[in-house]
């Protein structure tokens, strides 16, 4: 079983910022990825980075949100630097990790509020 320990988020101005971070298990290739889940919505794809490096955005968050990861031994941590929030951000934000050949895998969730 893989274990996703994630961190940050709060309550925030609208206007400001927050990262929040996830570690999981470092493999050769995965994919890491932040989803968000409003009341009364479904989840959804915030942003995801490969391995290889690439990523992808919602359209909601391109040019606000950006995805990064940090690579050690055994590990990979991976952020979710969040500018300019506004309050339809507010969600709470799961991180979730793809291995080849073993699954899908979701962190506990952490609520993000964006205040007006």
């Amino acid at each position: 079983q893989v274990q996703l320990v994630e961190s940050g988020g709060g309550l925030v101005q609208a206007g400001g910022s927050l990262r929040l971070s996830c570690v999981a298990s470092r493999t050769i290739t995965y994919v890491m990825g932040w989803y968000r889940q409003a009341p009364g919505k479904e989840r959804e794809l915030v942003a995801r980075i490969y391995s290889g490096g690439t990523t992808n955005y919602a359209p909601s968050v391109e040019g606000r949100f950006a995805i990064s990861t940090d690579n050690a031994e055994n590990t990979v941590t991976v952020y979710l630097q969040m500018n300019s929030l506004k309050p339809e951000d507010t969600a709470v934000y799961y991180c979730n990790a793809i291995y080849p050949g073993r699954g899908a895998f979701w962190g506990q969730g952490t609520q993000v509020t964006v205040s007006s």
